[in-house]
């Protein structure tokens, strides 16, 4: 997976790894049980601290992405698909995202059906996502 970080943006460094590391794991690019590198060797593969990787793994494990074991160390964990929104606080932002993103989209003259198709490239793994593709 090729991480890409902008260091000069307003999106704090550990929430873009954050961000880069779900993107991944979404698309399938990292399987249920299979180990992230470790916290050093992604800092220095970066050029970034090791505490804003540490920092990552941290949100990524508060939130049920990742499990972290002194031996293995920082490992991917799918959790169960049996109810869509069985995490009612991830639901809800959801929901609030996609009302302010779609809100945008109007205001930008998007239509209806080219927020759906980006929505549901999305979904599929992020191919297609530019407003002119399909």
């Amino acid at each position: 997976m090729i991480i890409r970080i902008d260091v000069s943006g307003d999106i704090p460094i550990y929430m873009q790894l954050r961000n880069e590391i779900v993107k991944g794991i979404g698309r399938g690019e990292f399987a249920d049980g299979e180990a992230l590198p470790t916290v050093r060797q992604l800092a220095a593969d970066l050029g970034v601290n090791s505490m804003t990787v540490s920092k990552a793994y941290q949100c990524l494990r508060s939130e049920g992405y990742i499990e972290t074991d002194r031996r293995r160390g920082a490992v991917v964990r799918l959790p169960e698909r049996d109810s869509a929104c069985a995490d009612p606080a991830f639901c809800e932002r959801l929901e609030s995202g996609l009302e302010l993103l779609s809100a945008e989209a109007k205001i930008k003259g998007f239509r209806k059906e080219e927020f759906i198709r980006m929505c549901s490239a999305a979904f599929e793994g992020g191919r297609g996502l530019t407003a002119d593709a399909g």
